[in-house]
């Protein structure tokens, strides 16, 4: 069976969704697809450090049931191969080739923290491939505050493992009693998947990712008016890693661009919303 023979499941669930991976110049990328073949395919690209098994599967499940949804693994994270770059440039390049290794001539993006970074990029350098944009928890080149994120996050880490905690339970969330239950619901769901799990990223991967991350922060700012994709933005009201300032700066900046922010919630607030963020998701797409 060839790639463009490769059947997807309407109604299935990313839990059971198999691992696969494609070669794009000699490096092998994983990924997983579920949902209805068919129709433009929406490519989800997840955070610093992140692999497969660090979607929420709420969100993929509730889109998946109108979309065909495709999760990638970055070079050298998780499943994928070769050594993780340090530019987000290099990684949006990565990310074309292989949406077009996989024989997608258009698709939507979703793009979560580091990955809305990449998406951005994507749509700055192949415009055409682009058909929407949804950004969540990110910002743009050269936003205030990006090239602190390391300096946000190592303390809260520290805490994670001095409490047996996954550091997401403080990072992404508040700290008021709404934000600790979606971060215990949602680190939950991340377990839901038993079997053929994929790895985390290496010390060195997460760190290199964390250069990417630091460098896009000092970079010249891009010309976001140049963006045609019709664009969603989504936040919450109290995001500490990448401050929820730069959603409204990018919404100002995105010809027409949509934005949500939900209250008492923070970096992670699509997926303390997830039911509200995917009905909105669904919308915007189908617009």
């Amino acid at each position: 069976m060839t790639r463009s023979e490769v059947r997807t499941e309407s109604g299935a669930s990313y839990v059971h969704a198999p691992n696969r991976s494609i070669d794009v110049a000699g490096t092998a990328f994983a990924y997983r697809e579920i949902g209805p073949g068919g129709g433009v395919p929406l490519i989800l690209l997840n955070h610093w450090g992140a692999v497969l098994d660090n979607f929420d599967q709420r969100i993929i499940d509730g889109l998946s049931g109108r979309h065909r949804v495709v999760a990638i693994d970055y070079r050298g994270i998780g499943a994928s191969g070769g050594t993780a770059p340090v530019t987000v440039e290099e990684m949006a390049l990565d990310i074309i080739a292989v949406i077009r290794a996989l024989g997608f001539a258009q698709v939507d993006l979703l793009g979560f923290s580091l990955g809305g970074f990449v998406a951005q990029d994507v749509v700055m350098k192949a415009p055409a491939l682009v058909r929407k944009l949804i950004l969540t928890g990110t910002g743009p080149a050269g936003g205030w505050g990006i090239d602190q994120v390391g300096v946000v996050s190592w303390p809260l880490i520290l805490k994670g493992l001095l409490t047996l905690r996954d550091p997401k339970y403080y990072l992404f969330f508040t700290s008021t009693a709404n934000g600790r239950r979606a971060a215990g619901a949602f680190l939950k769901r991340l377990k839901e998947r038993k079997s053929n799990r994929v790895k985390g990223p290496t010390p060195s991967a997460f760190l290199r990712q964390l250069r990417a991350i630091k460098a896009w922060g000092r970079r010249a700012p891009q010309d976001l008016s140049r963006v045609r994709a019709p664009v969603l933005i989504a936040n919450g009201d109290n995001d500490i890693m990448v401050p929820t300032a730069l959603s409204h700066d990018m919404a100002r900046r995105i010809p027409d661009a949509q934005l949500i922010i939900y209250e008492d919630a923070g970096h992670g607030g699509i997926f303390q919303y997830h039911t509200d963020f995917v009905s909105k998701a669904l919308a915007f797409l189908t617009e």
